[in-house]
């Protein structure tokens, strides 16, 4: 069932994406929550328009987000986390632990837009992966390492 997102959303899309869900998920939880509307011709017309009137302000963001991006690709994330016996990490590496990191590295992203693939939480060392979505047309990959610092 085509949609039209009203609302940011996480895990699903952003604000005005033409969107392809499950007839129940639209009908019982997207459209009566004011999350979406029906993706009818009139509808996806307005959008249009709302998108075109916004093209100003979306050239702007999307350079902020290049920018972004730019410093994410210099940076080479190493994240030191106390380690127990077997390699297993005290705790865990969800998208909010990766947001402070961000922020320490001079980097503000919202949690809601960096997704770690699969399991949504790290809990071994090692190389890993999270996609960080900077702008509706723009996502990054961000390869990070999980690094022992004490075995206790």
């Amino acid at each position: 069932m085509k949609i039209i997102l009203k609302k940011d959303i996480e895990n699903l899309g952003f604000q005005y994406d033409e969107l392809d869900v499950k007839p129940g998920y639209a009908r019982n939880y997207l459209i009566p929550k004011g999350y979406a509307v029906l993706a009818l011709p009139g509808t996806i017309k307005n959008t249009h328009e709302i998108l075109k009137q916004r093209s100003r302000k979306e050239s702007f963001l999307i350079e902020k987000s290049k920018e972004i991006e730019d410093k994410l690709r210099k940076l080479t994330l190493k994240i030191p986390i106390k380690v127990g016996k077997g390699g297993k990490l005290f705790g865990s590496i969800n998208n909010q632990y990766l947001m402070k990191v961000l922020d320490q590295e001079g980097i503000s992203i919202n949690k809601k837009f960096i997704r770690i693939p699969g399991n949504k939480i790290i809990k071994t060392i090692g190389k890993h992966k999270a996609n960080i979505r900077l702008h509706r047309k723009r996502e990054f990959t961000l390869n990070f390492e999980v690094l022992s610092y004490s075995q206790s």
